[in-house]
């Protein structure tokens, strides 16, 4: 059984140590289950924190590489980055991945509290694809323990005990008092602690094993009256959605969530775990448009030490400790990048099959760098399907460190043909750069 989440620093857990992270605590809470039917529980954590500029507005188009297609359960969080502006987002995300294999629900985690608004709305709407949502502070205020009455702010940075507990479950283990101690924080800071994140990972598990127990029933019931559950309930009988299938969009871009695939996306920020949609080119492909010429942009990805993003409690007490290598967070900035004309030239990008048109490039590292990397840079020449691309056509979309190359597919000129049958995107340096390298952590189309 796979789940995967995408999502900002607290998806990634960060300022604990990866062992505390929800998913983490789930994994070890929910796999029994999972063994008891012979199947493993693996939970995806393809959480990114804020350094590589990233946000919900461009890794929502990644989430058939960000996390694997087949996964049976989709988890998203950006508490920080939404400000009530991302029922588009959430919607598009909906749709998406109703088209891979599985069809997986997707289910929002938010640190904060349950305000109503457009989630609320999105839940009713989709209710029978399994959308949903948690909040994790009204999650607290709901156990039915009085917050109200007590002196100190159990929701302040660096407070210990929730109200019900002053530390986790495994924390109770623990012969280290100042670790026992450091499991009882509910918030680090603005990033949930390891109490907050068990209460998350023990909300999901519920809902979950509730959802299995249901099921079982159903399936027993199945037995008992002398049918065969497979033929009913087997993978092969799951029937395949088309857009046509699911109800009118109430908030996202019809033009891009109203498609028969989810989004096609190459991003070298770690980790990923599932398939990139556009690839590098190989140089020396019969097929390449550009055969020949200079092609030696190099990919490299950010070395992060072991505590990197740890927290400085948790890195004092574990760098004592041999088991310190379970703190070590996942994720990293990377990007294909080239500086030189001469030395790197150009980077092609084979495009998979598109249903729009869509091409999005996005830079790193930073929030705002499209606009100076791509748009403004003279001394780089973007093309499409061999033909030099307007760059007064473009813009900065869907967030400030992306470009929209193309809306929509060309109706018309040689950038419309495809004569070897494939889309092709290439970004040529006329000149070398001279203050940083241009730095590509994402392509992505539709």
């Amino acid at each position: 059984f796979l789940m995967g989440g995408i999502g900002s620093s607290v998806m990634a857990g960060h300022d604990n140590c990866h062992y505390d992270s929800y998913e983490s605590q789930m994994e070890r809470l929910f796999s029994p289950i999972w063994q008891a039917a012979d199947m493993e529980f693996t939970f995806q954590n393809a959480g990114e924190g804020g350094g590589c500029g990233d946000s919900f507005e461009n890794q929502i188009w990644c989430v058939k590489q960000n996390i694997s297609p087949n996964v049976d359960v989709v988890h998203y969080e950006w508490t920080y980055f939404e400000h009530g502006r991302a029922a588009g987002e959430h919607e598009s995300l909906v749709r998406w991945i109703q088209m891979l294999p599985k069809q997986p629900p997707l289910h929002i985690f938010n640190t904060g509290v349950n305000k109503g608004g457009n989630d609320e709305k999105l839940v009713e709407y989709y209710a029978r694809y399994g959308f949903n949502a948690f909040y994790m502070h009204t999650g607290f205020v709901n156990g039915g323990y009085d917050y109200e009455k007590e002196e100190a702010d159990n929701f302040a940075w660096g407070h210990v005990g929730d109200g019900y507990h002053n530390t986790t479950r495994y924390g109770e283990l623990e012969e280290d008092d100042l670790r026992k101690t450091s499991l009882g924080v509910v918030m680090r800071n603005w990033h949930p602690g390891p109490m907050g994140f068990q209460l998350t990972s023990d909300s999901f598990t519920y809902v979950y094993t509730h959802a299995i127990l249901k099921a079982l029933d159903i399936i027993e019931k199945e037995v008992n009256d002398g049918k065969d559950p497979r033929e009913k309930w087997d993978a092969s009988t799951r029937p395949i959605f088309m857009k046509g299938d699911l109800p009118e969009p109430m908030f996202c871009d019809p033009m891009y969530c109203v498609v028969d695939e989810a989004p096609g996306c190459l991003n070298y920020e770690l980790p990923t775990f599932g398939q990139w949609g556009p690839r590098v080119e190989d140089p020396d492909d019969d097929l390449n448009p550009y055969l020949g010429e200079v092609q030696n942009w190099h990919v490299w990805h950010k070395n992060n030490n072991q505590w990197y993003m740890v927290g400085k409690q948790d890195t004092s007490l574990f760098k004592k400790r041999e088991d310190s290598e379970i703190c070590r967070h996942l994720d990293a900035c990377g990007g294909i990048s080239g500086r030189s004309a001469s030395e790197d030239g150009t980077v092609v990008f084979r495009l998979p099959k598109m249903e729009v048109g869509l091409v999005v490039i996005c830079g790193c590292c930073g929030k705002d760098v499209g606009q100076q990397m791509f748009m403004d840079n003279e001394s780089l020449e973007i093309s499409f399907n061999t033909v030099p691309l307007n760059k007064t056509t473009f813009d900065v979309w869907p967030n400030k460190k992306c470009v929209r190359l193309l809306k929509k597919f060309p109706t018309s000129g040689r950038e419309s043909e495809t004569p070897t049958g494939h889309h092709y995107l290439a970004l040529k340096l006329l000149e070398d750069q001279r203050g940083a390298e241009v730095r590509v952590s994402h392509v992505f189309t539709i």
